[in-house]
């Protein structure tokens, strides 16, 4: 789905496209899409598709400490979901209502994503105008 229209590709980070290989993430099993409505975003065998009437908000985050957000992550702190390939930059979605994610029953929900997607700053700024609040991703 590369090149369609809002797509965003993650952004891998040399050694940890070569971690991630391991658990089937790479370039081509991976990606981020804004679209008929809805945000869907698979991260090798993993997925997460939601309305986009169910995001609440979105912001830049990063850096990161390579440890916390290499792989799939979830923040015990507060159930958060990561799919990270890089620890230099990436956007935090939130949701009004939590969305499963990180196992196949869908028991466990998640109230935001973080993703690190090449130029988070162009997808925080579509979902915020999508959400309708005018914010600059660049504050």
């Amino acid at each position: 789905m590369p090149n369609a229209p809002g797509f965003y590709p993650f952004a891998f980070a040399p050694w940890f496209g070569l971690v991630l290989r391991v658990i089937g993430v790479r370039p081509d099993s991976s990606g981020l899409r804004v679209h008929d409505g809805k945000l869907d975003v698979w991260f090798g065998p993993w997925r997460l598709v939601t309305p986009l009437s169910n995001v609440s908000g979105a912001e830049l985050s990063g850096p990161y400490q390579a440890w916390k957000v290499l792989g799939v992550r979830l923040s015990l702190a507060d159930r958060g979901l990561t799919f990270g390939t890089n620890a230099a930059a990436g956007a935090c979605i939130r949701f009004h209502r939590p969305v499963p994610g990180i196992e196949p029953t869908g028991l466990l929900r998640h109230p935001a994503l973080t993703v690190t997607v090449a130029e988070p700053e162009l997808l925080v700024e579509r979902l915020r105008r999508q959400l309708g609040t005018g914010v600059s991703a660049k504050e």
